[in-house]
């Protein structure tokens, strides 16, 4: 299917892009490749093929929720610029 430059134009004032004259006939190739390409779809048999509608319906695997402190501050520490104490160091930001 090939798109004259009227629909090129109406497509793209469609898309809100601004399409010079000259890039029409580039533009209109590049779309017309694409809707052969979604013909060529349009033809694979899909029988008996369920639609997919989503993982929405699948179970999820959870862990286990527990509480801990990670046990590992001093390595997460290890990375401060600064530390007072157990704590990231920062400088004062309001007087």
């Amino acid at each position: 299917m090939s798109l004259d430059p009227a629909t090129v134009r109406r497509i793209a004032r469609l898309a809100r892009i601004r399409v010079s004259e000259d890039q029409l006939a580039p533009l209109g190739a590049e779309l017309s490749g694409i809707l052969a390409w979604i013909e060529q779809l349009n033809e694979v048999n899909v029988d008996g093929v369920e639609p997919l509608t989503g993982a929405a319906q699948m179970a999820l695997r959870l862990r286990e929720d527990v509480v801990n402190d990670g046990g590992n501050a001093d390595a997460v520490l290890s990375n401060a610029p600064d530390r007072a104490g157990a704590f990231y160091a920062v400088p004062k930001v309001v007087e």
